[in-house]
């Protein structure tokens, strides 16, 4: 019997986080136990992430500490899973000679094959992509808690110039509208109370089996039904895909949270036309519109690259337009960095990384100061909060999320429990906290049913 043990690091986004359940999944059932303590692993896992520069060099620089473990433990098995796996496979097999095995997204159900050829003293490589994997039938390990990420699609079609996804998780297939309900169904059972929908381009999620092809918004529809205590969010949208039918089904059911996170990139038509986007930014904030009219209250983050190629100081000034006009709640800022294997990889990188510092922090100080003034606004008023710990700074205060996902800090109470549904009253507020105070309890489902009618 298999009694080894393995220990896994996860790099990069929540897919990366959802893709490191299903891995674990898969070796349990193949006899392996899971280990927090890297001393006592007989196998090292990283799984990686490969959309920019400077997660690759943290993972290079991880592989050498294991390195030290390995000169000590000749027989421990390292190796490198997911995005990093697919684009680096020579590098990290041929140069690097720690990494033992290595498999790219698509070939996980493998992986208790390839640990054994690494185990017998060869190299254990699996990196093809995939066409129809979905791992629609693993169940992942999960240990208990609130909060779970679900992948409902794998891989991207949109072939954005400077995103290598579609080169290392291959092109959109999506799971079944069934197996994806069952997944909330098991989660409600063990107490989860809220479910995040994972895809690179998740409202482009389509189920050609269901009959009349179930869509995205069908999707959140189904999965909020499944337990009206369970709050349902979903990353990441791209604006060409977020129709209409999606925004009604957001408004449509409380448990459905009022967040989007919806990537703009940048404010310029010109470099949207260079990044492939496949929107103006008039169709961009026709969509914003729209959204808040259909859904009162909605928030909205985004995604912005600072200095993409030939992006001059106006096409700059176009993304801090936008970013006023919009007034995001929050945003995931970035350099650009070029990634090989892109099409942008191939123009000239022609911005000095002076100039994108310098412009990237222009874009995070305008973030922070909206994100102050939006936060203000809420003082005096009430929200929503899942209760989903203790503050990280004190045991005294407990710390939970608005269904706009903003954090919110409160006094600790006896009567409180982690996974409580409760009112806030905020009273102060900084650009990334809302602080306030408890004001009851919220019975979700009674909310949901008197809104529903």
């Amino acid at each position: 019997m298999n009694n080894n043990k393995v220990y896994i690091e996860t790099y990069g986004c929540q897919m990366n986080l959802a893709d490191t359940e299903i891995v674990l999944g898969i070796l349990q059932n193949n006899g392996y136990r899971v280990t927090k303590h890297l001393e006592d692993a007989d196998v090292i896992l990283v799984n990686t992430c490969s959309i920019r520069e400077n997660a690759e060099q943290r993972i290079y620089g991880r592989l050498g500490n294991f390195k030290t473990i390995k000169d000590q433990k000749p027989d421990l098995v390292v190796g490198v899973l997911g995005c990093m796996a697919e684009r680096l496979r020579s590098d990290l097999v041929d140069k690097k000679k720690i990494v033992d095995v290595v498999v790219g997204p698509d070939e996980y159900r493998r992986l208790p094959e390839l640990i054994d050829v690494a185990f017998n003293g060869d190299k254990g490589i699996g990196i093809k992509l995939s066409k129809s994997e979905t791992y629609d039938d693993i169940i992942p390990h999960r240990e208990d808690g609130l909060q779970a990420w679900i992948s409902v699609m794998r891989g991207c079609d949109k072939f954005c110039t400077f995103c290598v996804v579609p080169f290392t998780r291959g092109r959109e297939r999506s799971r079944t509208l069934t197996s994806v309900v069952d997944e909330v169904k098991q989660l409600s059972v063990r107490g989860f109370k809220e479910v995040t929908l994972l895809g690179q381009n998740v409202n482009s999620y389509l189920d050609n089996e269901a009959r009349n092809n179930k869509d995205f918004a069908d999707l959140l529809a189904s999965c909020a039904q499944v337990d009206r205590t369970v709050r349902i969010r979903f990353t990441t949208s791209h604006p060409q895909d977020l129709s209409d039918k999606l925004l009604h089904t957001i408004a449509e059911y409380p448990n459905i949270c009022n967040y989007i996170h919806l990537p703009v990139q940048s404010g310029s038509n010109r470099i949207l036309e260079l990044m492939n986007r496949t929107y103006t930014i008039e169709h961009y904030l026709q969509l914003i519109e729209k959204a808040r009219k259909i859904i009162p209250g909605v928030s909205f983050s985004t995604d912005i690259i600072s200095g993409f190629p030939t992006e001059t100081f106006e096409d700059h000034i176009m993304t801090l337009d936008v970013m006023r006009e919009v007034r995001y709640d929050g945003a995931y800022m970035f350099k650009y960095s070029p990634r090989e294997g892109t099409k942008a990889y191939k123009m000239d990188d022609d911005i000095p990384e002076e100039t994108k510092t310098k412009r990237l922090q222009e874009i995070i100080n305008l973030q922070q100061q909206i994100s102050f003034e939006l936060n203000q606004d809420l003082i005096g008023k009430e929200v929503t909060v899942l209760v989903e710990g203790f503050s990280r700074k004190s045991d005294k205060f407990l710390s939970g999320r608005s269904d706009t996902n903003k954090v919110v800090i409160l006094p600790a109470n006896d009567k409180i429990k982690i996974g409580d549904y409760v009112r806030v009253k905020i009273n102060k507020a900084t650009s990334a906290t809302l602080f306030g105070e408890f004001k009851g309890f919220v019975n979700l489902l009674e909310e949901s049913l008197s809104l529903t009618g």
